[in-house]
C-alpha cells in the first residue's frame, strides 16, 4: 500500500493523479496515524513553510509515527517541503525543528542572489552519482521547482541530485530508504513520471 500523506497543505492532487496514471495500485491518503498500518510505501508531498508544515503533521500526531517507519525501512519519497522536512532544522520565518532523518539544515536563497528568487521554473538536473530512483533519468534532463529555501546537507555523500541556480544546490538526496527531491515531480512531465515510476517499483 502506498501512503500518501496529506497535512493539508501538499499538492495532493497532482499526485495522486500522476500516480493513477502510472498505474499505482492500492492508495491511502494518510491524514492520521491508523492510516500508516501496512504501508510499504510513504509519499509525502508539501508546498508551504516549514514550520506551519511540521506544526501540522504534529497536531495530526504523524511526526513519530512517519519516522518509526521509516527507520523501520519502509522507502520514504519526499516532494519539494517533503524532502526539507527530512533535515533536522529550517530557518524559514523563526528556527523550527524537521523529521531529523537526515543531518543537515534548510536555508534561504541568499539575498545578493543574481536571480529571483523564489526559485521558479524549469532547471537542469545534474546527478552525483547512480541511483535506483534515478533510472532511465539522462544528466541534464529538466523538472519544474518552486521554492525560495533549500536544503544544505551535513553529509555530502547524502546529496544525490545537483542544480545550478546563480549557487550550486541539492535538488535531491538518497539515503538507504530515504529519498527527497526538491523540484515536483508531479509536474515535471516524462522526467517526473520516470521518478515516480522508479519509486514505485523499489521494494524494501
Amino acid at each position: 500500500m502506498i501512503a500518501v500523506i496529506d497535512y493539508g497543505a501538499g499538492n495532493l492532487r497532482s499526485v495522486l493523479h500522476a500516480l493513477t496514471h502510472l498505474g499505482a495500485e492500492s492508495i491511502r491518503v494518510v491524514r492520521q496515524p491508523h492510516d500508516l498500518r501496512g504501508a510499504n510505501k510513504l509519499i509525502l508531498p508539501g508546498v508551504g513553510a516549514f514550520g506551519a508544515g511540521m506544526q501540522q503533521l504534529a497536531a495530526q500526531n504523524l511526526v513519530d509515527p512517519i519516522r518509526d517507519a521509516v527507520r523501520a525501512g519502509v522507502p520514504y519519497l519526499g516532494i519539494c517541503l517533503g524532502m526539507q522536512f527530512l533535515f533536522e532544522h529550517s530557518d524559514e520565518l523563526g528556527h523550527h525543528t524537521g523529521l531529523g532523518l537526515l543531518p543537515g539544515y534548510v536555508t534561504r536563497f541568499p539575498a545578493d542572489l543574481a536571480f529571483k528568487v523564489p526559485h521558479m521554473g524549469w532547471n537542469a538536473l545534474e546527478p552525483c552519482r547512480p541511483s535506483p530512483i534515478l533510472k532511465g533519468i539522462e544528466p541534464g534532463s529538466y523538472a519544474y521547482f518552486v521554492h525560495s529555501y533549500y536544503c544544505v546537507p551535513a553529509n555530502p555523500q547524502d546529496t544525490l541530485i545537483n542544480v545550478d541556480y546563480g549557487i550550486p544546490f541539492t535538488a535531491g538526496v538518497a539515503r538507504d530508504n530515504v529519498y527527497g527531491v526538491q523540484f515536483h515531480p508531479e509536474k515535471s512531465q516524462t522526467t517526473g513520471l520516470r521518478l515516480l515510476a522508479n519509486f514505485l517499483e523499489m521494494t524494501q
